[in-house]
């Protein structure tokens, strides 16, 4: 089994751990976090060992009936590997601890690629991860651009991409950041830094990006235009996305149009937390004008298309499972996870 701890157990952290222990070759060892919160008790219901950075806070958790297993480092000398899902900026701090205790580690899209200098997408550089002590998982919404990128570029091939990134103002439970009402240009210049993140992955695809914020919380939306190489049919690319397992066509027959809809649709298959682990491609929005034009709408759920890429890194810098498609079959099957068809 390979022994996992999360370092940071909010949005990201929680849903990683629950993914980790659903699967057949993984165990998580600990769980971190730095005050008393909703989420500590939930670690605490599940089970998790809780582990905090500052021994002084113990008297606080235990106050609130939170058992603590002992500091961080404890934790992260009990693993194998470690996920740091802390907030952005966090992680580039906590690199030399990791790099001290000689452990492998895998961060989030908060931060820079350099913090790990090797950024993965389990589709696209599988194999290339086992050759790193560091990794980190692209953004959620590179991670969605790098998917249907990719797949689109393996079979027709991709001459130039141009996408906007209409995103949530914050996550359903961040308080911090509303009430809102506004559109904002996030930022203002052009391009956004998510076509350089696609690159970190895709370094050769050419591709420049706009962002927006508006004032909603569940998912980001992209209207995506590529050039492709070779003449196709909107049929055989939407065959090409019906074959990937982390690709979902939100069909014209559902009715659903909007990111509230779909998340609906998500509560009512049951997804734990009403999670969307895949792109949620729009059927009817997906065209094919002139044979190499192609235009799209996709729905990204920001808290949750990263969590099985972050199962798929654990296994590539582990060397446990060699072939990518075995691993990606593997952590959909333990989460249950059919892509919305």
């Amino acid at each position: 089994m390979i022994k996992v701890a999360v370092n940071g157990y909010g949005t990201i952290g929680k849903r990683v751990a629950d993914a980790v222990t659903a699967q057949p070759d993984m165990e998580v060892v600990g769980v971190a976090k730095t005050s008393v919160s909703a989420d500590a008790y939930i670690a605490k219901q599940r089970g998790y060992p809780l582990y905090i950075a500052d021994l002084g806070k113990k008297a606080a958790f235990e106050k609130a009936g939170i058992e603590i297993a002992g500091d961080v480092e404890a934790m992260f000398k009990a693993a194998d590997i470690i996920v740091d899902a802390t907030p952005g900026g966090v992680g580039e701090k906590n690199r030399p601890i990791y790099e001290k205790l000689g452990k492998k580690a895998i961060f989030q899209g908060g931060e820079a690629h350099e913090v790990a200098g090797f950024s993965f997408n389990a589709h696209v550089n599988y194999k290339e991860a086992q050759e790193h002590r560091f990794a980190r998982i692209v953004s959620c919404n590179s991670t969605g651009l790098v998917r249907i990128i990719h797949t689109l570029d393996q079979a027709f091939g991709v001459e130039r991409v141009r996408a906007v990134m209409v995103r949530r103002a914050s996550d359903p439970g961040d308080v911090k950041r509303g009430p809102v009402d506004a559109t904002v240009l996030n930022p203002a210049t052009i391009p956004s830094h998510h076509g350089p993140d696609v690159n970190t992955v895709l370094p050769h695809i050419n591709i420049v990006t706009l962002a927006m914020i508006v004032p909603t919380t569940f998912m980001h939306m992209h209207a995506i235009q590529m050039d492709l190489k070779k003449e196709t049919t909107r049929d055989e690319v939407l065959q090409v996305f019906k074959n990937h397992s982390r690709i979902g066509i939100v069909r014209k027959d559902t009715g659903i149009k909007s990111n509230a809809q779909l998340r609906e649709y998500a509560q009512d298959l049951r997804r734990p937390r009403a999670d969307v682990w895949e792109n949620g491609i729009f059927e009817e929005s997906v065209s094919v004008l002139d044979g190499k034009e192609f235009y799209c709408f996709q729905a990204i759920h920001q808290e949750a298309d990263v969590i099985p890429e972050n199962v798929d890194c654990i296994r590539a810098m582990m060397g446990t499972v060699k072939d990518p498609q075995e691993s990606i079959r593997m952590t959909n099957e333990a989460l249950n996870f059919v892509a919305i068809r």
